[in-house]
């Protein structure tokens, strides 16, 4: 169990919006410089829903991983990898499936959503009802304890907490497990063992769950245990057996507040869009294009910015001085509509200027994120071999 590794991942849709950027790509960025990260293109979940039309998949994969670096993931900080290239995401799966019931993945919420928002599709597929176990492999493949998702993406991360506990209560009774939990106790050392044995008690006599949490601190601060061990000792805390799986937690993040130029919620679907790295005369012919306060007919005629989509850009680019001058302005017609636009102009065209500058390098040397997913790919493979090795074991397949 790791105290701080962070899994999150993209299906490749193409080019990124400015949604992506204020919903997930800030975030990652911030997360970075906290914890282990590992982001990853979800190129198998594209084909949960688009298997019939691959042809994109390749180029949108790039497109995006550019759009990554372009926002400030650094790949000094965090890994950067490929669903589809560390096939231990499949063979979990695979062996995963053998564990889940069927009626856990026809109850995750999003499974009759998106068959309802996406009806035209013929989604009778095993792939679109087990796409939620993948995401489970996708997450438990590194151990990872920390998700970060949205609201929506919760039921997603309990049932891969689920699918963790059943696999552990199923594979994780090792023969002879509580002698060799109480020898990897003594090699806590006498001062280490006396505490952890301290908060074991207290858990396992009155439920404790801040002697649950600071016994499980003192394992991860402690350097010279195997992996094995390590995994014992989650389990004995709680009375059960070998931890082989980790149970991830969601680490809720913001909805993103970045409205589409119609004022909707910015997404493709309602091409409503600005791309991550759009052509500064694009972003701004798109703006002075917007819709404004229908009731603002003549540059005379006041408006109210509650009415108007351009005041949801200003909520989220312009300070609180030059809010108050928008309302002023504009209930009073002191300022026309055009007048309103271009602070936001400027200021998107501002935001977007380092991203367009650090893709650049990118675009023009292709092999460099190559490279960089190649690197991503191995140094995530290595740690999938490690669980995938632990899983095979407990599951009988351990022999050459």
């Amino acid at each position: 169990m790791f105290a701080n590794r962070v899994l999150s991942g993209m299906r490749p849709t193409g080019a990124l919006h400015l949604g992506h950027y204020h919903g997930v790509l800030k975030n990652w960025v911030r997360l970075q410089h906290e914890f282990e990260c590992l982001f990853f293109v979800a190129d198998w979940h594209a084909l949960t829903t688009h298997y019939d039309d691959p042809s994109h998949i390749e180029q949108h994969v790039w497109d995006m991983v550019i759009d990554w670096l372009a926002a400030g993931v650094d790949p000094a900080q965090a890994t950067l990898f490929i669903q589809s290239r560390v096939p231990e995401h499949a063979e979990l799966h695979l062996l995963l499936s053998m564990i889940t019931p069927l009626g856990w993945l026809e109850r995750v919420p999003t499974y009759k959503d998106q068959q309802e928002k996406l009806a035209e599709k013929d989604l009778a597929t095993y792939g679109f009802l087990g796409y939620p176990l993948l995401q489970s492999a996708d997450i438990l493949i590194y151990r990872a304890n920390r998700v970060p998702v949205g609201e929506d993406q919760v039921p997603h991360v309990e049932i891969t907490r689920e699918i963790a506990r059943r696999f552990n209560h199923v594979f994780g009774r090792e023969p002879g497990f509580e002698e060799k939990a109480e020898a990897a106790v003594k090699k806590l050392g006498s001062r280490r063992a006396k505490v952890y044995r301290q908060h074991r008690k207290n858990y396992m006599e009155r439920g404790d769950a801040e002697a649950l949490a600071a016994a499980r601190a003192l394992l991860n601060e402690t350097q010279n245990l195997t992996m094995g061990d390590r995994e014992r000792l989650f389990g004995y805390i709680e009375g059960g057996g070998k931890v082989i799986l980790t149970e991830p937690q969601a680490l809720l993040t913001e909805a993103s507040k970045m409205p589409g130029l119609d004022g909707q919620k910015m997404s493709k679907s309602y091409n409503n869009t600005i791309s991550l790295r759009e052509d500064a005369d694009s972003v701004a012919k798109k703006i002075k294009t917007m819709p404004t306060d229908p009731a603002r007919v003549k540059r005379t005629d006041p408006g109210d910015p509650e009415k108007c989509p351009v005041w949801q850009l200003h909520l989220v680019y312009s300070d609180d001085e030059k809010k108050q001058w928008v309302q002023q302005g504009c209930r009073s017609a002191g300022i026309g509509c055009l007048e309103c636009k271009q602070p936001v102009i400027d200021a998107i065209i501002a935001e977007q200027q380092p991203m367009r500058e650090r893709a650049q390098r990118y675009l023009d040397d292709p092999t460099l994120v190559k490279n960089i997913v190649a690197d991503g790919c191995e140094k995530a493979r290595k740690m999938a071999q490690e669980t995938l090795r632990d899983v095979r074991e407990v599951m009988g397949l351990g022999y050459s």
